[in-house]
């Protein structure tokens, strides 16, 4: 795909509903490129505002870097520019930097910049981090704040001021107040995305933070009803949302809940219930038991 600059990914971005695709692994748990190919193509053929390659759902912290590559340069040869495809950042700041440099090569349209591996960081320490993978590339980077990098809206401000390339803010917390006052501080400067595990539990009410889009992990199997989730969202019809959530979201999470690492496990479970094989998650994560699965297939049949 042809180069998009930052603003215009950032506006392309925010137009729409942004999916997190997984990562298919064969009966080995190497990465299976055929299904995740088709998986990408049945992805693309909706209308969808921004694809995530190995992302959180991707199970992208499974991945060596040569892995990510691989799997960043399938979608962006299956979907050939039809949606802007977005690649991982991980770990330590030279990792992070090289893989920044690895996804620009190999054609991505943007960045998202995940927390430094295991260590805990200062604010100064968090700045320098994001500024030095912003200056490794000419690519559009959204900064995820969650875990050991939890950013302040005096932090947030200060990245966006110093790097013209930042164009986004993951939310991974859902603090109000510090949405709040990150989106005071900074405006319109930055696009946020709401970055909680089933992100549609959070989508309206901090759509009055500002926060226009997020990441559906719920679109990998079921995207008609994640789009059409999104329109009820973005139209404030409370009606539909709370029916939507009641209807399956909510007892959706209720099985989620159940085991650690099961944000991850139950969308690969989702793509088997509507019959098209998510297939196993690496370690350390768990997949469903098989009376989960046949609780799972029996919800989702309800909605597709």
């Amino acid at each position: 795909m042809t180069l998009l600059p930052p603003d215009a990914l950032a506006d392309r971005l925010k137009s729409g509903l942004l999916s997190f695709p997984v990562t298919h692994f064969d009966a080995d748990l190497q990465f299976d490129e055929t299904r995740y190919r088709a998986h990408l193509a049945w992805q693309s053929s909706f209308d969808v505002a921004g694809l995530f390659a190995a992302g959180g759902t991707g199970e992208g912290f499974s991945l060596t870097s040569e892995e990510m590559d691989r799997v960043v340069r399938a979608a962006v040869d299956e979907v050939a520019g039809a949606v802007p495809v977005i690649a991982p950042a991980t770990g330590g700041t030279a990792v992070s930097v090289a893989q920044a440099r690895a996804a620009e090569a190999a054609g991505a349209s943007g960045l998202l910049l995940f927390p430094p591996y295991l260590t805990e960081a200062s604010q100064r320490g968090l700045v320098e981090h994001i500024s030095a993978v912003c200056r490794a590339t000419e690519l559009g980077v959204i900064v995820y704040s969650r875990a050991n990098a939890v950013l302040s809206d005096v932090t947030v401000a200060e990245v966006a001021e110093r790097n013209p390339n930042l164009i986004g803010l993951k939310d991974g917390i859902g603090d109000i107040e510090q949405m709040t006052r990150t989106y005071a501080r900074v405006g319109d400067r930055l696009i946020y995305v709401g970055g909680l595990p089933t992100a549609e539990t959070f989508a309206l009410p901090l759509l009055e933070l500002g926060v226009t889009t997020y990441s559906s992990a719920l679109y990998n199997f079921l995207p008609e009803f994640a789009l059409k989730f999104y329109a009820a969202v973005r139209a404030q019809d409370r009606a539909a949302v709370y029916g939507m959530l009641n209807d399956f979201v909510l007892p959706y999470i209720d099985i989620r809940d159940r085991s650690k690492g099961y944000a991850v496990s139950i969308v690969k479970a989702g793509l088997t219930a509507v019959g098209r094989d998510g297939g196993r998650v690496r370690p350390p994560l768990t997949d469903l038991s098989e009376t989960e699965l046949a609780e799972l297939t029996t919800l989702v049949s309800k909605v597709s």
